[in-house]
């Protein structure tokens, strides 16, 4: 698709929206934030660590905000992911889709997540309220939203 944008960032920086650059032609963007949940596996954290390959994980979004707009026709989209530790409540994401119609930039969105999960080399550990984080060899999993 002609003149698409895609804009992919991996920060430590907190996560701001991105000013509106809407140029007339989308009738419907979308804008998700996740945001870092009380309770992981049914316990209480302070927050999440977030790590991440940033090299690979940004040509990662790339490769899927770019599949997105083929896919769905939209006309951008935006996924900024911030790594580092973020507390209860705070966004670890921020994505906008934009699209001619509500339909596509909805299903664009939770396409996109969904492959981010399956896809961007980002994990997660949580920090229990505990004191203690899930320190166990191996105990990184997958980034979720």
């Amino acid at each position: 698709m002609a003149n698409v944008v895609c804009e992919v960032l991996v920060t430590e920086a907190s996560l701001d929206t991105p000013p509106k650059t809407h140029r007339g032609d989308a009738g419907a963007i979308n804008d998700f934030w996740g945001v870092v949940r009380r309770l992981e596996d049914g316990r209480e954290i302070d927050g999440i660590q977030y790590e991440a390959h940033r090299e690979m994980a940004e040509h990662q979004l790339r490769q899927i905000a770019e599949q997105a707009a083929e896919k769905f026709r939209v006309q951008f989209v935006i996924i900024h992911h911030r790594i580092g530790f973020i507390a209860v409540g705070e966004p670890s994401l921020f994505m906008r889709v934009a699209g001619l119609h509500r339909n596509e930039a909805f299903r664009a969105s939770q396409w996109i997540v969904d492959e981010l999960k399956k896809k961007v080399p980002i994990w997660k550990k949580p920090r229990f309220k505990s004191g203690k984080r899930n320190e166990q060899p191996g105990s990184a999993i997958p980034a979720t939203v």
